[in-house]
């Protein structure tokens, strides 16, 4: 099984509200980290213009380019559920590596401010997913932007649009994530 993301832009209003629900959940430090990072896209010439948003996270790829970017196997993808995990144990820090950052196309791997940062990330919550809940990005979002289960389920749900405007595609790693564009 593959669990995934859900975003549909039509909804989102750019409030941030995920990523701060987000940042509080996991007590990431103020600084640099966002495991949920809300990209504004403006499209278009007066006086024809359009703002859409895009709410991204790591969306454990298929095939996860950190994973076989990291020299040291920090890096791994559950086989249970598909989520890209990563050793802080393991992992060498900013300062002495960085390969995971540099190989993922939608800057997933995240550091904080301080001195060797180990790298850290959006993990789907398991934490909350053991417990039956969703990740706490869906359940703060309040337009329902967000959603997150089996893949599987959200392709029969919401279909298959795999990309999105502001978004890289990259078919070569497979970003477990559905889109509704707007």
């Amino acid at each position: 099984m593959q669990v995934g993301f859900y975003f549909d832009q039509t909804r989102c209003i750019g409030c941030y509200t995920c990523g701060v629900a987000c940042k509080d959940w996991h007590n990431v430090k103020a600084g640099p980290a966002n495991w949920r990072r809300v990209k504004t896209i403006e499209q278009g010439k007066f006086p024809d213009v359009r703002v859409t948003f895009l709410s991204s996270a790591c969306y454990h790829c298929a095939n996860p380019a950190c994973v076989t970017a990291c020299p040291v196997g920090a890096v791994s993808k559950r086989e249970s559920d598909g989520i890209v995990a990563v050793d802080k144990e393991k992992c060498l820090g900013k300062d002495d590596c960085g390969s995971c950052r540099e190989a993922c196309p939608y800057e997933a791997p995240q550091f904080g401010a301080e001195e060797n940062a180990k790298m850290q990330k959006c993990d789907l919550c398991f934490d909350r997913r053991r417990e039956g809940q969703k990740p706490v990005c869906v359940a703060a979002c309040r337009t329902r932007a967000l959603d997150a289960g089996p893949l599987d389920e959200l392709e029969a749900k919401f279909g298959r649009v795999h990309g999105v405007s502001g978004m890289t595609d990259s078919p070569r790693v497979k970003p477990s994530v559905i889109f509704k564009p707007k």
